[in-house]
Protein backbone atom coordinates (compact mmCIF):
# COMPACT_ATOMS: atom_id res chain seq x y z
CA UNK A 1 0.00 0.00 0.00
CA UNK A 2 3.02 2.06 0.93
CA UNK A 3 4.77 1.91 -2.24
CA UNK A 4 1.45 2.89 -4.47
CA UNK A 5 2.15 5.89 -6.36
CA UNK A 6 -0.23 8.68 -5.35
CA UNK A 7 -1.35 11.04 -8.83
CA UNK A 8 -3.70 13.84 -9.94
CA UNK A 9 -6.48 11.91 -12.79
CA UNK A 10 -6.90 15.24 -15.57
CA UNK A 11 -9.84 14.31 -15.97
CA UNK A 12 -11.57 14.39 -12.85
CA UNK A 13 -8.80 16.89 -11.24
CA UNK A 14 -8.93 14.25 -8.08
CA UNK A 15 -5.99 12.60 -6.17
CA UNK A 16 -6.30 8.85 -6.95
CA UNK A 17 -4.23 6.08 -5.72
CA UNK A 18 -2.32 3.72 -8.25
CA UNK A 19 -4.44 0.12 -8.18
CA UNK A 20 -2.77 -3.03 -8.20
CA UNK A 21 -1.57 -4.60 -10.79
CA UNK A 22 -3.55 -7.76 -12.06
CA UNK A 23 -1.31 -11.03 -12.95
CA UNK A 24 -2.82 -14.04 -14.97
CA UNK A 25 -4.63 -16.54 -13.94
CA UNK A 26 -3.48 -19.56 -15.53
CA UNK A 27 -6.52 -21.89 -14.65
CA UNK A 28 -6.81 -26.17 -15.20
CA UNK A 29 -10.15 -25.59 -16.09
CA UNK A 30 -12.02 -22.83 -18.04
CA UNK A 31 -14.15 -20.59 -15.79
CA UNK A 32 -17.18 -20.41 -18.50
CA UNK A 33 -19.19 -18.70 -15.87
CA UNK A 34 -21.73 -21.28 -15.26
CA UNK A 35 -23.68 -18.81 -12.65
CA UNK A 36 -24.66 -16.74 -15.33
CA UNK A 37 -24.72 -18.49 -18.41
CA UNK A 38 -26.53 -21.57 -17.77
CA UNK A 39 -27.14 -22.79 -21.67
CA UNK A 40 -30.23 -24.56 -21.01
CA UNK A 41 -31.93 -21.44 -18.56
CA UNK A 42 -31.78 -17.92 -19.67
CA UNK A 43 -28.59 -15.82 -18.75
CA UNK A 44 -29.13 -14.01 -15.77
CA UNK A 45 -27.98 -10.23 -15.09
CA UNK A 46 -26.53 -10.46 -11.68
CA UNK A 47 -25.73 -7.04 -9.69
CA UNK A 48 -23.01 -6.57 -6.92
CA UNK A 49 -23.88 -2.51 -6.99
CA UNK A 50 -20.30 -1.84 -7.79
CA UNK A 51 -20.85 1.62 -9.23
CA UNK A 52 -17.95 3.18 -12.22
CA UNK A 53 -18.03 6.87 -12.74
CA UNK A 54 -18.90 8.15 -16.45
CA UNK A 55 -15.57 9.10 -17.63
CA UNK A 56 -16.75 10.81 -21.32
CA UNK A 57 -14.27 11.19 -23.26
CA UNK A 58 -12.82 14.57 -24.83
CA UNK A 59 -14.20 13.20 -28.23
CA UNK A 60 -15.74 10.16 -29.82
CA UNK A 61 -15.92 9.10 -32.99
CA UNK A 62 -17.29 5.95 -34.98
CA UNK A 63 -15.99 3.04 -36.87
CA UNK A 64 -17.22 1.15 -39.41
CA UNK A 65 -17.69 -2.57 -39.91
CA UNK A 66 -19.99 -2.65 -43.35
CA UNK A 67 -17.78 -4.59 -45.31
CA UNK A 68 -16.31 -6.94 -42.28
CA UNK A 69 -18.61 -7.92 -40.15
CA UNK A 70 -21.38 -6.87 -41.94
CA UNK A 71 -20.44 -9.04 -44.77
CA UNK A 72 -20.63 -12.02 -42.87
CA UNK A 73 -24.24 -12.39 -42.69
CA UNK A 74 -24.96 -11.64 -46.43
CA UNK A 75 -23.74 -12.07 -50.10
CA UNK A 76 -20.77 -10.09 -50.36
CA UNK A 77 -20.96 -7.13 -51.96
CA UNK A 78 -19.04 -6.53 -55.34
CA UNK A 79 -15.85 -4.69 -55.55
CA UNK A 80 -18.15 -1.35 -57.26
CA UNK A 81 -20.64 -1.62 -54.17
CA UNK A 82 -17.79 -0.96 -51.68
CA UNK A 83 -16.81 1.46 -53.68
CA UNK A 84 -19.56 3.31 -53.61
CA UNK A 85 -20.78 2.69 -49.72
CA UNK A 86 -17.35 4.05 -48.88
CA UNK A 87 -17.72 7.36 -50.71
CA UNK A 88 -20.93 7.65 -49.16
CA UNK A 89 -19.60 7.05 -45.64
CA UNK A 90 -16.73 9.48 -46.23
CA UNK A 91 -19.11 12.12 -46.96
CA UNK A 92 -21.61 11.10 -44.05
CA UNK A 93 -18.86 11.62 -41.72
CA UNK A 94 -18.16 15.37 -42.36
CA UNK A 95 -15.12 16.92 -42.69
CA UNK A 96 -14.07 16.54 -39.10
CA UNK A 97 -14.04 12.23 -40.22
CA UNK A 98 -16.61 11.14 -37.15
CA UNK A 99 -16.20 8.37 -39.07
CA UNK A 100 -12.69 7.18 -38.49
CA UNK A 101 -11.98 4.20 -39.84
CA UNK A 102 -13.76 1.42 -41.80
CA UNK A 103 -12.22 -2.13 -41.92
CA UNK A 104 -11.95 -4.64 -44.66
CA UNK A 105 -11.20 -8.01 -45.08
CA UNK A 106 -8.38 -9.30 -47.51
CA UNK A 107 -8.87 -12.74 -48.40
CA UNK A 108 -10.46 -12.53 -51.97
CA UNK A 109 -9.18 -10.69 -54.89
CA UNK A 110 -12.49 -8.91 -55.15
CA UNK A 111 -11.74 -7.62 -51.08
CA UNK A 112 -8.68 -6.51 -51.95
CA UNK A 113 -9.48 -5.20 -55.50
CA UNK A 114 -11.86 -2.80 -53.26
CA UNK A 115 -9.05 -2.02 -50.57
CA UNK A 116 -6.61 -0.34 -52.95
CA UNK A 117 -9.61 1.35 -55.05
CA UNK A 118 -10.41 3.05 -51.38
CA UNK A 119 -6.96 3.72 -51.00
CA UNK A 120 -6.66 5.56 -54.46
CA UNK A 121 -9.19 7.95 -53.29
CA UNK A 122 -6.83 9.09 -50.55
CA UNK A 123 -9.27 10.27 -48.21
CA UNK A 124 -7.88 10.80 -44.46
CA UNK A 125 -11.23 9.72 -43.26
CA UNK A 126 -12.51 6.78 -42.86
CA UNK A 127 -9.25 5.52 -43.01
CA UNK A 128 -8.83 2.12 -44.43
CA UNK A 129 -7.84 -1.04 -42.21
CA UNK A 130 -8.11 -4.55 -42.33
CA UNK A 131 -9.01 -7.59 -39.87
CA UNK A 132 -6.83 -10.60 -39.68
CA UNK A 133 -7.47 -13.96 -37.33
CA UNK A 134 -4.03 -14.00 -34.92
CA UNK A 135 -2.00 -15.81 -37.85
CA UNK A 136 1.57 -15.10 -39.40
CA UNK A 137 0.18 -16.52 -42.45
CA UNK A 138 -2.58 -13.84 -42.64
CA UNK A 139 -0.54 -10.78 -41.50
CA UNK A 140 1.49 -11.18 -45.01
CA UNK A 141 -1.75 -10.46 -46.66
CA UNK A 142 -1.17 -6.93 -44.23
CA UNK A 143 2.47 -6.29 -45.03
CA UNK A 144 1.65 -6.83 -48.54
CA UNK A 145 -0.89 -4.14 -49.28
CA UNK A 146 1.06 -1.92 -47.25
CA UNK A 147 -1.93 -0.75 -44.36
CA UNK A 148 -1.26 1.27 -41.69
CA UNK A 149 -3.33 -0.76 -39.12
CA UNK A 150 -5.29 -4.29 -38.75
CA UNK A 151 -7.67 -5.69 -36.85
CA UNK A 152 -6.40 -9.05 -35.00
CA UNK A 153 -8.98 -11.79 -33.61
CA UNK A 154 -7.50 -12.39 -30.07
CA UNK A 155 -10.29 -14.11 -28.37
CA UNK A 156 -10.37 -13.88 -24.45
CA UNK A 157 -13.30 -16.36 -23.29
CA UNK A 158 -12.39 -19.80 -21.86
CA UNK A 159 -15.19 -20.86 -24.49
CA UNK A 160 -12.85 -20.29 -26.64
CA UNK A 161 -9.63 -20.53 -25.43
CA UNK A 162 -10.20 -23.58 -24.29
CA UNK A 163 -13.18 -25.07 -26.50
CA UNK A 164 -12.23 -24.32 -30.29
CA UNK A 165 -8.20 -22.93 -29.86
CA UNK A 166 -7.32 -25.94 -27.63
CA UNK A 167 -5.15 -23.97 -25.76
CA UNK A 168 -4.64 -22.72 -22.15
CA UNK A 169 -4.73 -18.93 -21.28
CA UNK A 170 -0.76 -18.51 -20.86
CA UNK A 171 -0.57 -20.41 -24.25
CA UNK A 172 -2.97 -17.81 -25.77
CA UNK A 173 -1.75 -14.68 -24.46
CA UNK A 174 1.42 -15.78 -25.31
CA UNK A 175 0.36 -16.29 -29.21
CA UNK A 176 -1.70 -13.55 -29.30
CA UNK A 177 1.51 -11.34 -28.00
CA UNK A 178 4.10 -13.12 -30.87
CA UNK A 179 1.22 -11.88 -33.62
CA UNK A 180 1.21 -8.26 -31.86
CA UNK A 181 4.69 -8.26 -31.98
CA UNK A 182 5.26 -9.29 -35.02
CA UNK A 183 2.52 -6.43 -36.77
CA UNK A 184 4.78 -4.44 -34.43
CA UNK A 185 7.86 -4.79 -36.05
CA UNK A 186 6.67 -3.55 -39.22
CA UNK A 187 5.49 -0.52 -37.99
CA UNK A 188 1.71 -1.48 -38.22
CA UNK A 189 -0.29 -0.53 -36.14
CA UNK A 190 -2.68 -3.64 -34.18
CA UNK A 191 -6.03 -3.02 -32.84
CA UNK A 192 -6.73 -6.18 -30.48
CA UNK A 193 -10.77 -7.09 -30.76
CA UNK A 194 -11.11 -9.32 -27.60
CA UNK A 195 -13.49 -11.07 -28.99
CA UNK A 196 -16.87 -12.75 -26.18
CA UNK A 197 -15.07 -10.32 -23.77
CA UNK A 198 -18.68 -10.48 -22.02
CA UNK A 199 -18.16 -14.33 -20.72
CA UNK A 200 -14.52 -14.11 -20.55
CA UNK A 201 -12.31 -13.61 -16.89
CA UNK A 202 -11.67 -9.87 -16.96
CA UNK A 203 -9.51 -9.51 -14.19
CA UNK A 204 -7.62 -13.36 -14.61
CA UNK A 205 -7.05 -12.94 -18.53
CA UNK A 206 -8.96 -9.50 -19.78
CA UNK A 207 -6.55 -7.29 -17.96
CA UNK A 208 -3.43 -8.89 -17.27
CA UNK A 209 -3.29 -9.47 -21.39
CA UNK A 210 -4.36 -5.76 -21.69
CA UNK A 211 -1.12 -4.95 -19.31
CA UNK A 212 1.08 -6.91 -21.70
CA UNK A 213 -0.25 -4.66 -24.80
CA UNK A 214 0.33 -1.22 -23.06
CA UNK A 215 3.70 -2.52 -22.41
CA UNK A 216 4.48 -3.83 -26.07
CA UNK A 217 2.83 0.21 -27.14
CA UNK A 218 5.72 1.86 -25.06
CA UNK A 219 8.24 -0.48 -26.00
CA UNK A 220 8.00 0.08 -30.16
CA UNK A 221 6.08 3.51 -29.50
CA UNK A 222 3.30 2.23 -31.47
CA UNK A 223 -0.46 2.41 -30.24
CA UNK A 224 -2.51 -0.42 -29.31
CA UNK A 225 -5.88 -0.65 -29.72
CA UNK A 226 -8.38 -2.73 -27.69
CA UNK A 227 -11.66 -3.18 -29.26
CA UNK A 228 -14.37 -4.31 -26.76
CA UNK A 229 -16.17 -6.63 -28.50
CA UNK A 230 -19.76 -8.13 -27.11
CA UNK A 231 -19.61 -11.05 -29.20
CA UNK A 232 -23.45 -12.41 -28.14
CA UNK A 233 -24.97 -9.55 -27.27
CA UNK A 234 -24.62 -10.34 -23.05
CA UNK A 235 -23.28 -6.71 -22.46
CA UNK A 236 -25.55 -4.00 -20.17
CA UNK A 237 -25.57 -1.20 -18.61
CA UNK A 238 -27.37 -1.25 -16.10
CA UNK A 239 -24.96 0.47 -12.44
CA UNK A 240 -24.14 -2.03 -10.51
CA UNK A 241 -24.31 -4.84 -12.60
CA UNK A 242 -21.18 -7.53 -12.08
CA UNK A 243 -18.24 -8.03 -14.65
CA UNK A 244 -18.03 -9.74 -17.17
CA UNK A 245 -21.58 -8.45 -18.05
CA UNK A 246 -21.07 -4.88 -17.13
CA UNK A 247 -19.94 -2.34 -20.08
CA UNK A 248 -19.10 0.09 -17.28
CA UNK A 249 -17.18 -2.44 -15.63
CA UNK A 250 -15.08 -3.31 -18.45
CA UNK A 251 -14.72 0.16 -19.86
CA UNK A 252 -13.32 1.11 -16.12
CA UNK A 253 -11.18 -1.88 -15.78
CA UNK A 254 -9.47 -1.39 -19.01
CA UNK A 255 -8.50 2.46 -18.03
CA UNK A 256 -8.43 2.04 -14.51
CA UNK A 257 -6.59 -1.73 -13.75
CA UNK A 258 -4.86 -1.76 -17.32
CA UNK A 259 -3.68 1.75 -18.35
CA UNK A 260 -5.41 1.94 -21.92
CA UNK A 261 -6.01 5.34 -22.60
CA UNK A 262 -9.68 6.46 -24.10
CA UNK A 263 -8.96 7.29 -27.44
CA UNK A 264 -7.72 3.33 -27.85
CA UNK A 265 -10.93 1.50 -26.38
CA UNK A 266 -13.34 0.87 -28.87
CA UNK A 267 -16.82 -0.82 -28.41
CA UNK A 268 -18.10 -3.47 -30.75
CA UNK A 269 -21.83 -4.85 -29.91
CA UNK A 270 -23.88 -7.03 -31.33
CA UNK A 271 -27.58 -6.88 -30.46
CA UNK A 272 -28.84 -10.64 -29.52
CA UNK A 273 -30.54 -8.99 -26.38
CA UNK A 274 -31.52 -5.50 -28.22
CA UNK A 275 -28.96 -4.20 -26.23
CA UNK A 276 -26.25 -2.97 -29.06
CA UNK A 277 -26.99 1.08 -29.51
CA UNK A 278 -27.37 1.38 -25.54
CA UNK A 279 -23.77 -0.59 -25.23
CA UNK A 280 -22.63 1.20 -27.45
CA UNK A 281 -23.55 5.10 -25.89
CA UNK A 282 -22.37 3.28 -22.39
CA UNK A 283 -18.79 2.75 -23.90
CA UNK A 284 -18.93 5.94 -24.81
CA UNK A 285 -20.33 7.46 -21.50
CA UNK A 286 -17.67 5.54 -19.18
CA UNK A 287 -14.28 5.92 -21.94
CA UNK A 288 -14.03 4.64 -25.00
CA UNK A 289 -13.69 7.03 -27.37
CA UNK A 290 -14.32 4.88 -30.39
CA UNK A 291 -17.54 2.67 -31.25
CA UNK A 292 -17.43 0.24 -33.63
CA UNK A 293 -20.85 -0.07 -36.22
CA UNK A 294 -22.61 -1.70 -39.52
CA UNK A 295 -25.03 0.24 -41.59
CA UNK A 296 -28.33 -0.79 -40.67
CA UNK A 297 -27.27 -2.99 -38.33
CA UNK A 298 -26.63 -5.47 -41.02
CA UNK A 299 -23.99 -8.22 -39.34
CA UNK A 300 -23.67 -11.61 -37.33
CA UNK A 301 -26.69 -13.27 -35.99
CA UNK A 302 -29.04 -10.26 -34.76
CA UNK A 303 -26.73 -8.02 -36.25
CA UNK A 304 -24.38 -4.69 -35.20
CA UNK A 305 -24.70 -1.20 -33.84
CA UNK A 306 -26.61 0.40 -36.57
CA UNK A 307 -24.23 3.76 -37.85
CA UNK A 308 -27.05 5.46 -38.26
CA UNK A 309 -28.05 4.98 -34.69
CA UNK A 310 -24.90 6.11 -33.52
CA UNK A 311 -24.95 9.32 -35.59
CA UNK A 312 -28.29 10.40 -33.93
CA UNK A 313 -27.09 8.91 -30.17
CA UNK A 314 -23.99 11.10 -31.20
CA UNK A 315 -25.73 14.30 -31.87
CA UNK A 316 -28.25 13.91 -28.43
CA UNK A 317 -25.15 13.40 -26.25
CA UNK A 318 -22.55 15.98 -28.01
CA UNK A 319 -25.74 18.52 -28.66
CA UNK A 320 -24.24 19.04 -32.14
CA UNK A 321 -23.27 16.86 -35.07
CA UNK A 322 -20.12 17.96 -35.71
CA UNK A 323 -19.90 18.38 -39.76
CA UNK A 324 -22.09 14.98 -40.23
CA UNK A 325 -24.34 14.86 -43.28
CA UNK A 326 -27.17 13.27 -41.99
CA UNK A 327 -28.62 13.47 -45.46
CA UNK A 328 -26.31 10.77 -46.75
CA UNK A 329 -28.31 7.81 -44.65
CA UNK A 330 -30.91 8.45 -46.66
CA UNK A 331 -29.24 8.26 -49.70
CA UNK A 332 -27.59 5.31 -48.38
CA UNK A 333 -31.15 3.54 -47.89
CA UNK A 334 -32.20 4.36 -51.09
CA UNK A 335 -28.95 2.50 -52.10
CA UNK A 336 -28.86 -0.60 -50.55
CA UNK A 337 -32.75 -0.85 -51.39
CA UNK A 338 -32.41 -0.13 -55.05
CA UNK A 339 -29.23 -1.29 -56.07
CA UNK A 340 -27.97 -3.80 -53.95
CA UNK A 341 -31.65 -5.24 -53.36
CA UNK A 342 -31.50 -5.55 -49.43
CA UNK A 343 -34.89 -4.61 -48.35
CA UNK A 344 -34.88 -2.60 -45.02
CA UNK A 345 -37.97 -3.33 -42.71
CA UNK A 346 -40.33 -0.81 -42.82
CA UNK A 347 -40.36 0.44 -39.11
CA UNK A 348 -36.48 0.51 -38.95
CA UNK A 349 -35.68 3.95 -37.02
CA UNK A 350 -34.28 6.27 -39.66
CA UNK A 351 -34.59 4.80 -42.60
CA UNK A 352 -37.43 2.40 -42.79
CA UNK A 353 -40.09 3.22 -45.09
CA UNK A 354 -42.60 3.94 -42.24
CA UNK A 355 -40.32 5.64 -39.63
CA UNK A 356 -41.86 8.97 -39.78
CA UNK A 357 -45.49 8.27 -41.52
CA UNK A 358 -48.15 8.53 -39.06
CA UNK A 359 -51.20 6.21 -39.29
CA UNK A 360 -53.10 6.35 -36.09
CA UNK A 361 -56.46 8.85 -37.33
CA UNK A 362 -56.45 11.55 -34.00
CA UNK A 363 -52.62 11.23 -34.68
CA UNK A 364 -52.27 12.24 -38.35
CA UNK A 365 -54.84 15.37 -37.14
CA UNK A 366 -52.64 16.78 -34.74
CA UNK A 367 -49.55 16.02 -37.85
CA UNK A 368 -51.68 18.06 -40.30
CA UNK A 369 -51.89 21.01 -37.40
CA UNK A 370 -48.32 21.01 -36.30
CA UNK A 371 -46.07 17.99 -37.26
CA UNK A 372 -44.04 18.71 -34.46
CA UNK A 373 -46.67 17.25 -32.05
CA UNK A 374 -45.62 13.38 -33.58
CA UNK A 375 -42.33 13.49 -35.28
CA UNK A 376 -38.83 13.15 -33.81
CA UNK A 377 -37.13 16.27 -35.36
CA UNK A 378 -37.39 17.92 -38.86
CA UNK A 379 -36.69 14.72 -40.42
CA UNK A 380 -37.02 16.98 -43.84
CA UNK A 381 -34.27 18.59 -42.83
CA UNK A 382 -32.19 16.44 -41.54
CA UNK A 383 -32.98 13.22 -44.02
CA UNK A 384 -34.72 14.54 -46.72
CA UNK A 385 -37.31 12.62 -45.59
CA UNK A 386 -40.41 14.63 -44.83
CA UNK A 387 -43.27 13.44 -42.50
CA UNK A 388 -46.26 11.94 -44.06
CA UNK A 389 -49.47 11.03 -42.47
CA UNK A 390 -51.49 7.88 -43.87
CA UNK A 391 -54.65 7.92 -46.10
CA UNK A 392 -57.52 6.80 -44.71
CA UNK A 393 -61.19 7.49 -43.88
CA UNK A 394 -60.94 9.59 -41.81
CA UNK A 395 -58.21 11.77 -43.50
CA UNK A 396 -60.30 13.94 -45.70
CA UNK A 397 -59.29 16.38 -48.35
CA UNK A 398 -56.78 18.08 -46.61
CA UNK A 399 -54.84 14.86 -45.73
CA UNK A 400 -54.80 14.20 -48.80
CA UNK A 401 -53.41 17.00 -50.00
CA UNK A 402 -51.19 16.65 -47.28
CA UNK A 403 -49.88 13.52 -48.00
CA UNK A 404 -49.34 14.46 -51.83
CA UNK A 405 -47.63 17.71 -51.13
CA UNK A 406 -45.10 15.85 -48.86
CA UNK A 407 -44.37 12.74 -50.64
CA UNK A 408 -43.98 14.25 -54.31
CA UNK A 409 -42.24 17.09 -52.73
CA UNK A 410 -44.77 19.41 -54.01
CA UNK A 411 -43.36 23.42 -52.42
CA UNK A 412 -44.79 26.21 -53.05
CA UNK A 413 -46.64 27.36 -56.18
CA UNK A 414 -46.49 23.50 -56.85
CA UNK A 415 -48.34 22.49 -53.61
CA UNK A 416 -51.94 20.88 -54.67
CA UNK A 417 -54.56 22.18 -52.48
CA UNK A 418 -57.61 20.67 -50.82
CA UNK A 419 -60.02 21.79 -53.21
CA UNK A 420 -58.41 20.94 -56.21
CA UNK A 421 -59.89 18.30 -58.87
CA UNK A 422 -56.94 16.09 -58.10
CA UNK A 423 -57.39 15.91 -54.42
CA UNK A 424 -61.39 15.87 -54.88
CA UNK A 425 -61.08 12.92 -57.31
CA UNK A 426 -58.61 10.75 -55.35
CA UNK A 427 -61.03 11.36 -51.63
CA UNK A 428 -63.86 10.23 -53.83
CA UNK A 429 -62.13 6.85 -54.81
CA UNK A 430 -60.54 6.45 -50.95
CA UNK A 431 -64.33 7.22 -50.05
CA UNK A 432 -65.80 4.53 -51.71
CA UNK A 433 -63.51 1.75 -51.06
CA UNK A 434 -64.28 2.91 -47.81
CA UNK A 435 -68.20 2.51 -48.09
CA UNK A 436 -67.60 -0.67 -49.72
CA UNK A 437 -66.48 -2.77 -46.53
CA UNK A 438 -62.40 -1.66 -45.79
CA UNK A 439 -61.03 -1.07 -42.87
CA UNK A 440 -57.42 -0.47 -43.28
CA UNK A 441 -55.32 2.51 -44.06
CA UNK A 442 -53.99 2.81 -47.95
CA UNK A 443 -50.80 1.67 -48.64
CA UNK A 444 -48.33 3.86 -49.83
CA UNK A 445 -48.58 1.81 -53.24
CA UNK A 446 -52.11 2.17 -53.13
CA UNK A 447 -52.36 5.91 -53.10
CA UNK A 448 -49.24 5.96 -55.76
CA UNK A 449 -51.38 4.30 -58.33
CA UNK A 450 -54.83 6.00 -57.07
CA UNK A 451 -53.15 9.55 -58.20
CA UNK A 452 -51.36 8.31 -61.02
CA UNK A 453 -54.66 6.93 -62.77
CA UNK A 454 -56.56 10.60 -61.66
CA UNK A 455 -53.11 12.28 -62.97
CA UNK A 456 -53.51 10.51 -66.26
CA UNK A 457 -57.05 11.22 -66.42
CA UNK A 458 -56.65 15.15 -66.01
CA UNK A 459 -53.61 15.18 -68.38
CA UNK A 460 -51.22 16.38 -65.55
CA UNK A 461 -48.11 15.63 -63.80
CA UNK A 462 -46.74 15.95 -60.24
Amino acid sequence: MENRKVFLNEHTNLLELEEHMYPLVDVDTPNVFRNLFRYDEIPKIAFNDRIVPHHMPDEIWITDTTFRDGQQSRAPYTTDQIVTIYDHLHRLGGPNGKIRQSEFFLYSKKDRDAVYRCLEKGYEFPEVTSWIRASKKDFELVKEIGLKETGILVSCSDYHIFYKLKMTRRQAMEHYLSVVRECMETGVKPRCHLEDITRSDIYGFVIPFCVELMKLMDEYKIPVKIRVCDTMGYGVNYPGAVIPRSIPGIIYGLMTHAGVPSELIEFHGHNDFYKAVNNSSTAWLYGACGVNCSLFGIGERTGNTPLEAMVFEYAQLRGTLDGMDTTVITELAEYYEKEIGYHIPSRTPFVGKNFNVTRAGIHADGMLKNEEIYNIFDTDKFLNRPALVSVSNTSGAAGIAYWINTYYKLYGDREVDKNSELVQMVKASVDQEYEDGRVTVLTDEELIDKIERVCKELHMTL
